[in-house]
């Protein structure tokens, strides 16, 4: 596999008003739902979700998503997952993988070489230096309806102005917005 050919994407799901969670984590606002007639029905999520090689998330993201494994099952399935952390957290799947180390190194000695499709899926501060470091190729905003108001901001405190090309958007009928940017170099 072509090193060029891996695309890393970040995934955030937030608020109008970009609150990717409220201040105690939560995120029941997630089954926030309107309806827009002109929207699409939801995508074939299974054929969607076999197209991605790798997630990689935070370890905040990753103690909610086993909070929430629980009663939902683990949403990321037997994809390989790296957690990216310096602490010591409970492994209960053989599909994932403690990181703690330099990031750089991480996409470009690991990721890229081995998966053609990686997404990050959280949270906000491994997202930021992602984008700090050059290591994003696009990011995908699903935008839901409603407003928060307070809460933990997707791109609070980035520090650096980011130019963007817009390659897509979609509006589904539960009136959510999925926003498609490729990171310009």
């Amino acid at each position: 596999m072509s090193i060029d050919a891996c695309k890393v994407t970040i995934h955030m799901v937030a608020s109008v008003d970009g609150v990717i969670a409220r201040r105690d984590n939560s995120v029941s606002w997630f089954e926030t739902a309107d309806y827009y007639e002109k929207g699409i029905g939801e995508q074939d999520t299974e054929a969607f979700l076999k197209s991605i090689g790798c997630y990689v998330m935070g370890s905040r993201t990753y103690e909610h998503a086993r909070e929430l494994s629980a009663s939902y099952g683990w949403a990321y399935g037997d994809t390989p997952t790296i957690v990216v952390t310096h602490r010591s957290l409970p492994v209960d799947r053989a599909n994932i993988e403690l990181y703690s180390g330099d990031l750089k190194k991480l996409v470009d000695e690991r990721l890229r070489p081995n998966y053609d499709n990686v997404w990050l899926v959280g949270g906000a501060m491994l997202a930021r230096e992602f984008i700090r470091l050059g290591l994003v190729d696009e990011i995908r905003l699903s935008v839901l309806p409603v407003i928060l108001g307070d809460g933990l901001l997707f791109f609070d405190q980035l520090g650096q102005e980011q130019a963007l090309h817009l390659k897509d958007v979609t509006g589904y009928k539960s009136g959510m917005v999925e926003l498609c940017y490729e990171l310009k170099k």
